[in-house]
Order: C-alpha cells, then structure tokens, then sequence
C-alpha cells in the first residue's frame, strides 16, 4: 500500500459519519498501515425537510458525496444502499468496490408509553415520511395516522420528545449505528413491516480507474451481501421506481447458497398489495432481481407505479 491517505467522502449526520468510522475500523484491520482521513459534505437531501420528490428523490442524499469523488476530492464514498437511487445507473467513471457484511434489515417502533404496535390505540400520530412505512401502515394498522417526520434519527427523536408524534418508525441498522438501541419498543418483523430494497448494507464507490483504492478496501466486501444487494437492485431497476413508489423486498443469501428475493409494490394508501417470491436456482442476482421485477409487472406494477405523481 501507499502511504498516501484514502479520503473517505460522507454526508456530515452523525449516522453517516459512524458508517465511515466503521469502514476505518475494517480498513484498519485488513490494512494496520493503511491511513484514512474523512470529508464531511453536507447533501441538498440533509438540508431540505420538504418532499424529498421536489428535489428529484433520493439522488438528493448521493449527488453531492458522488461530485466530490469524481472531481478527486476524496477517493472512496460511504453510502447506504438503500440511499442510492436503482431507477438510474451509478454516475458514470465510478463503481462499487465492496458491499459490507449486512446489519439488521428490520424497522423498530419507538413508542415513550412502551406499547407495540398492535396495542397503539387509534388515532396515535406515528412520524414517518416513508411511503413504504406509509403503505403498510396503511394496510394493517388503517386506524393510526402517520405524520410526515424528516430528518436524520437524532432529530427524529428530538421531535418525538417535542411531541410533533407520539411514536416513531426507525431503521433497526441505523440505531444501532448511533447508539440508540435503547429507545425501541419493538423490533418489527419483515412480515409486519418489508424493509426498503438495500436496507442494512453499506456500500463503498471508488471512481473506476482509481485501481489503488478498489483494491485496498475490496476486501471488506462481504459475498452474501453483494448477492443480495445485487438481486434488490436489479429488481428495482426493472421496476423503475421512483422514491414516491412504495416498494419493498430483501433477498436472503442462506448458507447453502440458496439466493431467494421477496418484494412488493403497494398503493399509497395500502389497498392494494402486489407479492412475489423466488429462488434464484441456478440464476444468478441480477436475474433473480429481474424475473420477481417481471412477475410483479405480471400483477400490474407497472400501473400502479406509473399511476403515482413524484
């Protein structure tokens, strides 16, 4: 290795910076002398608490950390996969290097009187912006009401103390990334509440040419995770969805090798509710990814992607 520093770019929350402190902590491990230094940018997604749709969806998160390493001011970039638009191929002249071994993928509810979410009485205002959450929420619980709650997890707490709800919804990875594993109430199961597509992995972009680093933190990647991030995103490229479809799903890499992906297509107001389920065979991610994206296009995804204003 050289000694040059690797510069790691990432959005300025204290969620994204403990996702880059976890990549040094790895880096330090595969390489002892290797030394890194972090470039805090602050992204048009974290300074906007509108409708994320009016500013072109979730590239809001990413446009930014993907400027500076394609101008050279940093050289590896930290992103949640779920955070990186599929709709869109990545920026071109970069790539992913690694995808690293997969946090929990499950939502936690956050209630101060400690109740789950099947004991919430009507009418409780739950914080969340997620259409996704919103969907399903919609579909099972019809008799909560969800307000619309941004902005990173700490300051989503700060409003929940605020009273602006009386509970929220929270990525389980994400706690636990701050530290604040001790506020949830109940950890929901994939069944009661289907993760975003990428939900728990991180992934590291390097610019393409830029062999020094690809090879340097390859090596953190973790193959379980790149199948399944690979399967999640091919599918939700083929659906073309934007970040107002409520769309849903995980692939599960088991022991044996055995690939499977399960997702759903929702309408806002949960009504209706397209499934689908499949093992990979002998098919490889990506294939698997877009055969489920094609039998939800059978059940009419197409449509009710389409018939959603962003």
């Amino acid at each position: 290795m050289s000694t040059a520093a690797i510069r790691i770019v990432s959005r300025s929350s204290p969620m994204a910076l403990a996702q880059v402190e976890r990549v040094r902590a790895e880096l330090a491990v595969l390489h002892p002398g290797l030394r890194t230094e972090v470039v805090p940018v602050t992204t048009s997604g974290d300074r906007w608490m509108g409708d994320l749709a009016k500013l072109g969806g979730k590239g809001a998160f990413t446009k930014e950390v993907d400027a500076a390493l394609l101008a050279g001011e940093a050289d590896l970039a930290v992103h949640c996969v779920k955070d990186i638009p599929a709709d869109r191929p990545l920026p071109a002249g970069t790539v992913f290097a690694a995808f690293l071994k997969r946090d929990d993928i499950r939502d936690a509810l956050i209630h101060p009187g400690g109740a789950t979410l099947d004991e919430l009485p009507a009418g409780t205002r739950i914080g969340t912006s997620s259409v996704r959450r919103i969907a399903q929420l919609a579909a099972s619980h019809p008799e909560l009401e969800c307000v619309p709650m941004r902005g990173n997890a700490n300051r989503r707490l700060e409003k929940l103390a605020a009273g602006e709800a009386d509970a929220l919804l929270l990525a389980v990875a994400g706690l636990e990334r701050i530290g604040r594993t001790d506020v949830i109430t109940e950890t929901l199961s994939v069944d009661t509440m289907c993760p975003p597509i990428g939900a728990g992995i991180l992934a590291l972009q390097c610019r393409e040419d830029d062999t020094a680093t690809i090879d340097a933190v390859s090596g953190l990647g973790d193959p379980p995770s790149w199948k399944e991030a690979t399967a999640e995103r091919m599918f939700l490229h083929v659906l073309q969805g934007h970040c107002n479809s409520p769309i849903a799903g995980y692939a599960r890499a088991e022991r044996n090798g055995e690939l499977s992906l399960r997702a759903r297509v929702f309408t806002p107001d949960g009504k209706t509710v397209l499934n689908a389920h499949e093992w990979a065979g002998p098919l490889d991610p990506a294939t698997l990814g877009t055969s489920v994206a094609v039998a939800l296009l059978r059940q009419g995804a197409r449509e009710l992607i389409d018939g959603i204003a962003h």
